[in-house]
């Protein structure tokens, strides 16, 4: 069974336990509100030992009583902390169930955090609730007001007494989010105050001080996440390993916000993690002088390791999409269907395989330390002593020498004999231009516009390329099962693909030429 899956907006308030709930229908767009109604909420929150979960802004409940008991996974907010503005978080729902044992539908959102931990429960909360419905003019259930009175009780050894609060909690049901401010301005009245912490589990934990910190960092303007995301406030001055780490930390958000749906096999979910991937081993290899190179070395194999993993699926995806468009293009004749067929058991098979591989390789320990040393990575920097540099010019050395990469590979094209030479040159010219836009993708953070036209340009001809690549790889396929499957009725089929494949194949040539010859002056000598 899926989790089921809901956005909660809402802001918390720290309120003194004498102050009264103000008559909430006197604020604008609220026309009036509902009777108020208790109940009595049980909640026991699970996490690891080390509180990963906590650290990150996850909650993981089993909660009963009320209209929503069951278990419920809170996923870090995506909007600004507690006392700044309404919080977004996704919310997973699933059954009661067993109280020791986190749901399977759950599980998949949680993988990429624990890393083969356990979790275990570390808080019960009480909370005794009175919630207070408003309702706009034509009726709709604008928002609800929880008026909360919280026990908390650490339940790790040693953890202390418990603790009592209170709080109220405003939170949207089918209102608009500008409901917030004329509703504040009547709680702030009555003795509200932004709440000092970002859920009752941190309160409870005393985690805010902690994930206040992190989370501040990764949501600071222009930034990619990670806790080194101030230093680029000084904005064009910013350090050389400053532009890294905002750049990669960019990525690894990526990476871990889309293990999941790689896990759950969501369209386009491996394809996310791979380019993720790749511009995390391409901004290394482009400013790895800033680094001790052994820490470098060691990131980018093992990131080559997870690419890889990741590729051999979403390759095939890419192949079996694509030769089965074409084989609904075809006009109806003997041997298609027997064709689609063959097609699918291959290029089937090779995905089913590659994702089999994939989800082994997610549960290991090594995934699981390899976004150990991602992490540290990026709120460590292995910075060598020597190697502060100003962030412009290093970045527009490291573009320099990409384009100037590029620039070989384009020769090599001209040099290399029309066949098989020439399509590996011309894979090589995709690889670096591949490579260029994510150095240009980094350099924008302190160049703007114009890395910007740069990682574009470089981007046009990746896709070119890649086009010209995917009809290589569909080419040598067909050529292969014709070889081996060429019966009469299937032949003249997969001749007619093999036709559109070198039609393809010439396409791209010529859109490359093209594109060259547009973006020659663009990424040529001294790009930035």
């Amino acid at each position: 069974m899926e989790a089921s899956r809901g956005l909660e907006i809402e802001k918390k308030y720290d309120v003194d336990a004498g102050a009264e709930v103000p008559p909430l229908d006197q604020a604008a767009g609220v026309a009036r509100t509902g009777k108020p109604h208790t109940d009595v909420l049980e909640a026991v929150y699970f996490d690891t030992p080390k509180h990963a979960l906590a650290a990150r802004r996850i909650t993981l409940r089993r909660r009963t009583g009320g209209k929503d008991a069951g278990w419920h996974l809170k996923l870090p907010p995506a909007a600004p902390l507690a006392g700044e503005g309404p919080q977004q978080r996704t919310e997973l729902h699933a059954p009661l169930g067993r109280p020791d044992v986190v749901p399977d539908a759950l599980l998949p959102h949680l993988q990429a955090y624990l890393r083969g931990a356990v979790p275990a429960p570390v808080v019960r909360l009480e909370t005794r609730r009175t919630t207070h419905p408003l309702y706009g003019e034509d009726g709709v259930h604008l928002a609800d007001l929880a008026d909360d009175q919280v026990t908390a009780v650490r339940l790790e050894d040693g953890a202390g007494d418990a603790l009592q609060w209170r709080e109220w909690e405003l939170e949207l049901v089918h209102g608009k989010p500008d409901l917030f401010g004329p509703v504040e301005e009547l709680l702030t009245a009555a003795g509200a105050r932004p709440a000092g912490h970002a859920s009752k589990l941190a309160r409870a934990l005393g985690t805010d001080k902690k994930a206040g910190k992190r989370a501040a960092a990764a949501e600071a303007p222009d930034s990619g996440g990670g806790e080194s995301t101030p230093a680029l406030l000084a904005g064009k001055r910013a350090p050389a390993a400053a532009v890294v780490t905002v750049y990669v930390a960019a990525q690894i958000d990526q990476i871990l916000a889309g293990d999941a749906a790689v896990r759950l096999e969501e369209p386009e979910a491996v394809h996310n993690m791979r380019s993720a991937t790749r511009r995390i081993r391409s901004v290394l290899a482009a400013y790895g002088r800033l680094y001790r190179a052994s820490s470098v070395r060691k990131l980018r194999s093992e990131l080559k390791w997870l690419g890889q993993l990741l590729g051999r699926p979403r390759d095939a995806e890419i192949l079996r999409s694509q030769l089965r468009d074409q084989l609904g293009e075809l006009p109806p004749a003997d041997g298609i269907a027997a064709a689609a067929s063959t097609v699918e058991e291959r290029a089937g098979g090779d995905f089913d395989a590659g994702y089999r591989l994939l989800h082994e390789a997610l549960e290991s320990a090594r995934y699981f330390r390899l976004l150990d040393k991602l992490e540290d990575f990026r709120d460590n920097p292995p910075v060598r002593a020597d190697a502060v540099k100003p962030g412009r010019r290093a970045a527009s050395k490291a573009v320099d020498k990409a384009a100037k990469r590029l620039r070989r590979s384009h020769k090599a094209v001209k040099d290399a004999r029309r066949g098989r030479d020439q399509e590996l040159a011309l894979h090589r010219v995709r690889k670096d231009a591949k490579r260029l836009r994510h150095v240009a993708e980094s350099a924008a953070l302190v160049h703007g516009k114009s890395a910007g036209k740069v990682a574009k340009a470089a981007r046009r001809q990746q896709k070119i390329l890649g086009r010209f690549q995917d009809a290589v790889v569909a080419r040598d396929l067909l050529a292969a099962l014709s070889a081996e499957y060429g019966e009469a009725a299937t032949a003249g089929i997969y001749a007619q693909l093999l036709n559109l494949q070198e039609e393809k194949m010439q396409a791209a040539r010529t859109d490359y030429r093209k594109a060259r010859k547009k973006s020659r002056e663009l990424l040529g000598h001294g790009v930035l």
